[in-house]
Formats: C-alpha cells, sequence, structure tokens
C-alpha cells in the first residue's frame, strides 16, 4: 500500500491519464506559472514583513 491506501500502479496510472488528457508542453507551461505565482507571492509576503519591520 502506498499513500492513504492508493497503490503505486493507481497513481501511476492516473499520471499517465493526465498527460494523455494535457500533454507535456501543457503541464509544463501549468508548472512554471505556479512557480511564478509562489514566488510572487513570497516577495509580496517578504516586502509586508519588511514595511513591518521599519
Amino acid at each position: 500500500m502506498g499513500l492513504s491506501g492508493v497503490s503505486p500502479l493507481s497513481l501511476l496510472l492516473i499520471l499517465l491519464i493526465i498527460i494523455a488528457l494535457f500533454g507535456t508542453n501543457k503541464l509544463k507551461n501549468i508548472g512554471s506559472d505556479l512557480g511564478s505565482a509562489i514566488k510572487s507571492f513570497r516577495k509580496a509576503l517578504n516586502e509586508d514583513n519588511d514595511e513591518k519591520k521599519s
């Protein structure tokens, strides 16, 4: 058994279905967009903390 009762074979099957539906380029774009959004969010949090310290 894997994570929370989900077998590794099931996870692999789900991953293959997602890749078949969206394609690798679309998944890469989604990943980079998500990464840049997280980076912007962290930057905004750090700027907010810097303003509070001043």
